[in-house]
């Protein structure tokens, strides 16, 4: 286990029992997620549909159907 990690476990374990459930359901749900997203990835298929979508999204903003991401706008 890394020192950093081992940092964060050991902030967690002074957390109230509620918030130490919390916290856990809260890293297993992100493991999982990555789990599933490598896999998704990992399919030989993926790469040929990421190319396809980065070619539309270039073809759509060379169009100009695109605009700048402004975060005061969100």
């Amino acid at each position: 286990m890394t020192q950093l990690l081992q940092k964060a476990f050991e902030r967690a374990a002074k957390l109230p029992q509620e918030e130490q459930d919390k916290f856990a359901r809260f890293l297993l749900a992100e493991l999982e997620s990555e789990r599933q997203w490598a896999a998704l990835f990992n399919r030989p298929e993926s790469e040929d549909l990421l190319d396809r979508l980065a070619d539309e999204a270039l073809t759509a903003h060379r169009s100009g159907r695109t605009q700048p991401f402004n975060i005061e706008e969100l």
